[in-house]
């Protein structure tokens, strides 16, 4: 069985191959299984995470860039995505460690999407983690 293909193809389907070796009493397939669907399990979170620290990220560069252009749309999605990432190490606190080495790869592709949906180049650097999980944004009213 191609345990990696299937355990990327479906999380759902793996656990019930390896449902099915155990009831086979094929404990060693059944182990190659698990340790295929773990390592997609952690993919899958480890997405989850860059994913909404990219998103996270690029709003506050958008913030910074086109203070105008503040709505409370934006402020929405910077706490949606502060919520998420929240959720995300709730669930699973090992991926704490990972926020460093994403760091920078979020930080580059959030300077990316910033420029392409506003027109404007980033002149930004650095986000500090202080900018991206403790400050408050509010509109100017």
């Amino acid at each position: 069985m191609n345990w990696k293909e299937l355990a990327i193809t479906s999380h759902y389907q793996t656990a019930v191959a390896v449902k099915q070796m155990l009831w086979e009493g094929n404990i060693k397939e059944a182990q190659t299984g698990i340790e295929e669907l773990t390592e997609a399990l952690g993919r899958s979170e480890k997405r989850a995470l860059r994913s909404q620290m990219t998103r996270l990220m690029m709003h506050i560069i958008k913030w910074r860039i086109q203070p105008e252009r503040c709505s409370r749309s934006w402020l929405a999605t910077i706490e949606n995505a502060r919520v998420e990432i929240d959720a995300i190490l709730e669930d699973e606190p090992s991926l704490r460690r990972c926020i460093p080495e994403l760091w920078e790869k979020c930080f580059e592709s959030a300077l990316r999407l910033a420029e392409k949906e506003t027109g404007i180049k980033p002149r930004i650097d650095k986000l500090t983690w202080e900018e991206i999980f403790e400050e408050e944004y509010s509109l100017s009213e």
